[in-house]
């Protein structure tokens, strides 16, 4: 190769190469009619505190810094975040931005009304449940995911794309989809599509132990198109429940023996919801099911 090109290369290599970090999901979105349309579906106040998760170099921050009192950003590159700081340098927003520097899923969050996130994909699941469990509640989330993910929190029964996270997300709060986005939006464009949704959170949350509703679909949705009966006659199903029966009793102090196969027997007749299927059921059908569980001593958890 030519000196010449190679040289040009690795100029070109220290520009744009090592500013994005693809294994951290980095993908900016850089089409300003996406970027202030996004900010639009979000009906910021003037008075609002705004979360924004991973901004990249800031021009989505820098949409939101025009319409609300103040921008909260958690970015975990530090390159990026030292871009963006520059960025309001000697300007307005200045003081209404602060940074901070890490892991999302690590770091203490602030108080916020709104959170707005161009979501980094692999950790989508784990970020949008812990948006859902932060408290005080905030007024809604506007959040940018994959497209196949986002199609997922939005499903309802009988949608191919229904499953677990689906009815888990439901639970907790109204989830719609807001608009598409082409990877042709992005720098670097990113292999799949995007879509953005809107969270709200339910209020009050409802009153249920989640990690029990958990554990239900986790059995449910393992086999959604089986029949609930089918799904609660495995051997390592009747098997946790029989040990999560037992550990509670004995904190109870109650060593009364009872065969679980008969109760969840019983349960599934009673509640009529044997015959039924995952993938059609909806989430009162998995409440009236779980409290039935839970009122004949079957839980989900062993704690």
């Amino acid at each position: 190769m030519p000196k010449e090109v190679r040289k040009q290369q690795t100029k070109e290599h220290r520009v744009t190469g090592p500013l994005f970090d693809k294994t951290l999901g980095q993908h900016i979105l850089k089409n300003p009619l996406v970027v202030k349309s996004i900010v639009e579906k979000a009906n910021l106040k003037p008075s609002d505190i705004v979360l924004e998760i991973g901004p990249g170099t800031g021009n989505v921050t820098m949409e939101i810094l025009q319409h609300c009192k103040k921008v909260i950003v958690v970015e975990m590159d530090p390159r990026l975040a030292a871009e963006l700081s520059k960025r309001v340098q000697a300007t307005p927003y200045q003081k209404k931005l602060e940074i901070i520097v890490g892991d999302f899923l690590k770091v203490e969050l602030p108080y916020f009304d709104i959170c707005i996130s161009n979501t980094p994909y692999q950790i989508s699941s784990a970020l949008t449940f812990k948006l859902l469990q932060h408290r005080p509640l905030w007024r809604h989330c506007v959040l940018m995911f994959q497209r196949e993910f986002a199609l997922r929190l939005v499903a309802k029964p009988n949608d191919d794309m229904y499953c677990r996270l689906s009815a888990n997300v439901q639970l907790l709060s109204h989830v719609s989809h807001v608009m598409k986005v082409g990877k042709n939006n992005f720098r670097p464009p990113p292999k799949v599509e995007s879509s953005v949704v809107r969270i709200e959170p339910r209020y009050p949350p409802p009153p249920i132990d989640f990690d029990e509703w958990d554990g239900l679909l986790r059995i449910l949705f393992v086999r959604k198109n089986k029949t609930v009966s089918s799904n609660f006659k495995t051997s390592s199903v009747l098997e946790m429940l029989e040990h999560n029966y037992k550990t509670l009793q004995s904190l109870k102090g109650d060593a009364m023996e009872v065969d679980v196969k008969e109760v969840v027997q019983k349960v599934l007749e009673l509640s009529g919801m044997g015959e039924m299927r995952p993938s059609k059921m909806d989430n009162d059908d998995f409440m009236k099911l779980l409290m039935c569980f839970i009122d004949h001593g079957i839980r989900f958890t062993a704690k």
